[in-house]
């Protein structure tokens, strides 16, 4: 199916527009936009595409296109047929992503409801408020308390009132029981408290937890205990939400295997006033899966702020333009290298990446452990999987990771590092493998702890023969494979001919997954090194910090991060510096 496929691809036009990719059964499976059809869609099919688009297009039997204008009518035309085919590889993450906030309506006798769309009409907005429990609680005091109106819409006269004026909920402004300027008092009260300058509602409920627990009502104590509980949490969390001055959302994506989570980090006036995780099981790549979530998170254009802060390189202009045109909202989108944008991003892409761990513990993958054990023919079932990659940067900063897999998930606890000691800055992917797996299967050996089921590394028969050369010096023999990147080949010591499977074979999908997290591991501790470093030449580059101060600074602390915590006199008592230098250094690191 993927040939007939493939051949659709060679003959697109090299127009801007959608893709859209069909099963057997006709569904639309994927949706894509393009600059150029028939090189992106033809991009699908290239030999060394990874595990996640190999395992999609094992499942397209056809492909149909729409021709647009240009890239911004494909984005547009994009958004649209996500929402109406549902495509089970599109990111679909829209659903419970607003916090609610409280409205009062701008009208002669207005209505206060809670809600999770924001209309320009001059209505006053609170919040957000992300303790929807909390919200709800005071909206009842507010009912309990002050006779408004429920009815929806705009008031209408009656001759008869409601339910709501007979068990005294309302005023009843319909029949003319009250005037504008009385049921504005009671608008003026809730708008006070909002707005932080009236605590009367906490005293009286303070007073009546008092009165009923003297009477031994304990029910109706515990009930204005968390009616005041609600009214700190508002009081402290109070916001008026017009929408400017500091609105800033920060979107971090994390991509394991085909599994997705989005963290969102909300800001308004300087405060973080929310947080949330989306997750989906999807197959594009990380760039695309955050841009269509983001198109699709803010579509409502309700609670789009000034700026969003990325964390990978999406087209942000093409971004900008949808905002700005569609939504009618100007929004300024970046990716930040450095800086406090950058830290808290780092804290969303944190949250991102434990979710993603956390689900990937939870998965049960025996069923494809029994496949690898099949394919490979090994003697046991792999319920221990240790897996091993080299990175390095331009021979420097080679380091080797070492990842764990029990019952086919991370053991992130066990996961460790190893910065090479035998190379004297040479470039040497063998010699790597041959110290980072003699060193840890050597401790192994020192602690009498058991030895793997199963050792992949990454990468073809050189970095297997290496891995096996140490093996084999320490009297060790158990099964060794490796992952040739290129066309997810299973390699073999010795004369064993290498196994390519479906990329959809469960068995296949655990090694991937083993590699993929080998790799992401060494990465980030490859960066973490880099960023070590740079933070050493950001020090010596403020005046009265040299090598020595800044080595000195380093090992107290470990990072710009545990800097920035502190204050200017617990720098200088802590590193042993000067005040006004304290002083310079933390107004560097903050710019």
């Amino acid at each position: 199916m993927a040939e007939s496929a493939r051949d659709i691809a060679r003959q697109l036009p090299e127009n801007p527009g959608c893709y859209l990719m069909k099963n057997r059964e006709g569904t639309v499976i994927y949706v894509g936009k393009a600059k150029n059809l028939k090189r992106r869609v033809n991009s699908y099919f290239l030999p060394n595409r990874n595990a996640k688009t190999a395992a999609l297009v094992e499942k397209i039997a056809s492909i149909d296109y729409v021709i647009t204008g240009n890239e911004y009518e494909a984005l547009i035309l994009e958004n649209n047929l996500i929402k109406k085919y549902n495509p089970h590889y599109n990111i679909l993450l829209k659903d419970g992503k607003s916090y609610p906030v409280i409205r009062i309506t701008k009208e002669a006798f207005p209505r206060v409801y809670k809600t999770r769309r924001v209309i320009k009409d001059g209505s006053r907005y609170y919040g957000p408020y992300p303790d929807g429990m909390r919200l709800d609680t005071y909206l009842d005091m507010v009912e309990d308390n002050y006779p408004l109106r429920h009815c929806s819409g705009p008031l209408k006269i009656r001759k008869t009132p409601c339910l709501y004026y007979h068990i005294h909920k309302c005023s009843g402004p319909c029949i003319g029981a009250i005037s504008e300027k009385e049921y504005g008092r009671f608008i003026k009260d809730i708008e006070d408290f909002l707005e932080g300058d009236d605590s009367s509602m906490i005293r009286k409920a303070e007073r009546e937890m008092q009165e009923a627990a003297k009477a031994l009502d304990f029910e109706t104590a515990a009930r204005k205990r968390d009616q005041i509980q609600a009214l700190t949490v508002m009081q402290k969390n109070q916001m008026v939400q017009d929408f400017s001055g500091d609105s800033r959302d920060y979107a971090a994506i994390e991509m394991r295997s085909y599994l997705c989570t989005i963290s969102i980090m909300q800001f308004r006036s300087g405060r973080l006033i929310g947080k949330a995780l989306y997750r989906a099981e999807c197959l594009g790549d990380e760039t695309e899966t955050l841009f269509s979530f983001l198109v699709q998170y803010y579509s409502d254009g309700d609670t789009l702020p000034q700026e969003i802060f990325v964390s990978c390189d999406i087209d942000t202009e093409l971004l900008s333009r949808y905002f700005n045109d569609e939504l009618k909202a100007p929004v300024y989108i970046t990716v930040p290298k450095e800086g406090k944008h950058y830290r808290i991003l780092r804290m969303a892409a944190e949250n991102a990446s434990r979710d993603v761990e956390k689900r990937l513990r939870d998965v049960d993958n025996t069923p494809a452990l029994e496949v690898l054990q099949k394919e490979l023919g090994l003697p046991s079932l792999p319920a221990h999987i240790e897996g091993f990659d080299i990175a390095q940067l331009s021979g420097k900063y080679t380091v080797a990771s070492l990842i764990v897999f029990r019952d086919g998930n991370p053991s992130n606890k066990e996961y460790r590092h190893f910065s090479m000691k035998s190379l004297d800055g040479k470039i040497d992917d063998f010699q790597s493998m041959r110290e980072a797996v003699g060193r840890r299967y050597q401790r192994l050996l020192n602690e009498g702890a058991e030895m793997p089921d199963l050792l992949m590394v990454d990468g073809g028969k050189g970095q297997v023969s290496a891995a096996l050369d140490s093996l084999s010096a320490l009297g060790l023999d158990f099964p060794v494979v490796g992952l040739a990147k290129e066309h997810e080949e299973i390699v073999f010591p010795g004369d064993r001919e290498s196994l390519l499977l479906e990329h959809s074979n469960p068995g296949l999908r655990v090694l991937i997954a083993v590699r993929d997290e080998c790799h992401r591991f060494a990465t980030s501790f490859n960066q973490r090194m880099r960023s070590r470093e740079a933070s050493f030449s950001l020090l010596e580059s403020i005046d009265g910090i040299g090598p020595e101060r800044s080595r000195r600074i380093m090992q107290k602390y470990g990072s710009v991060e545990a800097i920035l915590s502190l204050s200017a006199k617990e720098l200088a008592k802590g590193a042993s510096i000067p005040l006004p230098v304290a002083e310079r250094v933390l107004h560097k690191l903050n710019f």
